[in-house]
């Protein structure tokens, strides 16, 4: 996702108060600037409706769990306030909705009384599908022994950050990442699969990347409308080879890609029934 600054369409919750713009939350010697304790979650709001706030909301109490932070709010509360932001917006708003934890204190570990938390909401209209080329990344994804891959945090982003950047150099717009024993992960900030005669296949979890929840939702929409889910173990090869390759994720949903390394491809008939099978369920349909 892209964000260039305040532009007066964002809201912060932070000590109780909404503020508007980019309000400083954080200070040179807090300990998420300098030790990385950052972590957060992020939800969409769109068409009126925010699909799955309360799975994103109970994931990010797992984040502040996990780096042993203090969870200062329980989901619903964190959900409670969320709304409230979505509500000063137009009904029919794109948004994107962050909740973050942190701690201001400590030495390394953290120290879980000083810690802070923020809501923002502010205006991220939903990229529309479009052409989208991938590359494999010389990167690779960590496996829970080597970073806190059980946590949605900020220390896991200059990975994929380096992994975009490498991929724009040659001439393509994102970059799939494998695991540390060669099986394909993920996107550098989505979720992705493939279709091969009429079937979807996607990564299995393995601890080294976010089990996103659109893919889980996606794929209890794929199994409900009576369409094959395969969860394995993937090489590369199998998706140079793949019918179709598509991604799903929280900021863009569902994004057919058009070109894997020089091979050009039709968005295809499983990315169009994912999105069908999204949108019908984000609606209550």
């Amino acid at each position: 996702m892209a964000w260039n600054g305040p532009t007066g369409k964002e809201w912060t919750f932070f000590e109780g108060e909404w503020h508007s713009g980019n309000p400083p939350i954080m200070g040179s010697m807090d300990h998420a600037p300098w030790l990385g304790s950052c972590v957060f979650d992020g939800a969409r709001a769109f068409e009126g409706v925010a699909p799955d706030l309360d799975l994103h909301c109970q994931r990010m109490v797992r984040s502040v769990e996990s780096f042993g932070l203090k969870v200062l709010k329980t989901a619903t509360e964190i959900e409670a306030i969320i709304r409230e932001g979505i509500a000063k917006f137009p009904k029919d708003a794109e948004l994107y909705l962050r909740p973050m934890f942190w701690a201001a204190g400590g030495f390394v570990d953290v120290d879980a009384e000083t810690t802070k938390f923020s809501v923002s909401v502010y205006d991220a209209p939903l990229p529309k599908p479009k052409t989208l080329s991938i590359t494999l990344s010389p990167f690779r994804r960590p496996s829970y022994e080597y970073a806190p891959t059980d946590a949605k945090a900020a220390c896991h982003y200059p990975n994929s950050a380096r992994a975009i950047r490498e991929c724009k150099t040659r001439g393509f717009d994102n970059a799939v990442m494998l695991d540390p024993l060669g099986h394909v992960a993920e996107l550098t900030t989505a979720n992705i699969w493939f279709a091969r005669n009429g079937e979807a296949y996607t990564p299995v979890p393995n601890g080294c990347f976010l089990n996103g929840i659109t893919r889980q939702r996606v794929i209890a929409l794929l199994q409900g409308a009576g369409i094959k889910v395969h969860e394995a173990s993937l090489n590369w090869q199998d998706f140079l080879e793949a019918d179709e390759v598509f991604s799903t994720g929280n900021y863009s949903k569902v994004t057919p890609v058009t070109t894997i390394e020089g091979r050009s491809l039709q968005p295809g008939p499983m990315a169009a029934k994912v999105r069908e099978l999204y949108w019908a369920y984000a609606h209550g349909k």
